[in-house]
């Protein structure tokens, strides 16, 4: 029986880097932090969805060779993928308070169909909407 989506992978090219991002500026947690060999296991949680974990992983061994790890490497600086979507209750204070953190942002807060968003970066270039959900009437 299926039982959901558990960890979902970004591609980092600095994980220490990356935790410090997501736990510092975004609020995350980490879940778990392992190693086997140079192999590193690492997932942060978001304080409010404690059954979903976003996995922190390098390009390389033992999913890839070197030529493709320095493709990924490449396509996640240019800001190639795919976007995730952080849902928060007030963009523009969201973004405040973030930009005061040193966060890049790409986009400042738009209003678009009823929604407010704005467009992040983490430090490895990984694209990020952060939403307003619109108001309920």
């Amino acid at each position: 029986m299926n039982q959901g989506i558990n960890v979902v992978g970004l591609y980092v090219d600095d994980q220490d880097a990356a935790l410090k991002f997501y736990v510092d500026k975004l609020g995350f947690s980490v879940h778990t932090d392992v190693r086997n060999g140079a192999y590193r296991w690492l997932t942060v949680q978001h304080p409010e969805q404690s059954s979903f974990q976003l996995g922190l992983f390098l390009p390389g061994p033992p999913v890839h060779d070197e030529a493709t790890a320095q493709t990924l490497r490449a396509m996640v600086a240019k800001g190639a993928m795919p976007p995730l979507v952080l849902a928060v209750a007030d963009c523009r204070a969201s973004y405040e308070r973030l930009k005061g953190l040193g966060v890049e942002f790409t986009q400042e807060p738009v209003d678009r169909y009823g929604s407010v968003d704005a467009g992040f970066r983490d430090p490895a270039g990984n694209g990020w909407k952060m939403i307003q959900a619109p108001k309920q009437s």
